[in-house]
């Protein structure tokens, strides 16, 4: 599970994603996460920062 933000025209609002269920992340130009059940989030933080999110969970839970 990884901590982002929902980019909102109104206000910004953070929310936990099962980063198990990312099925592809694009920027374009805003981050876009395509979840394998069709849903999608459009988030404040790069691609880069959700990849280095998910791999630090996941050394957390597996170890490195």
């Amino acid at each position: 599970m990884i901590k982002l933000t929902k980019l909102n025209k109104s206000n910004d609002e953070t929310f936990i994603l099962n980063c198990e269920l990312i099925e592809t992340i694009e920027e374009r130009p805003d981050t876009t996460i395509r979840l394998v059940n069709g849903k999608h989030f459009v988030v404040a933080e790069s691609a880069a920062e959700v990849v280095s999110k998910v791999v630090a969970f996941k050394r957390n839970i597996y170890g490195r």
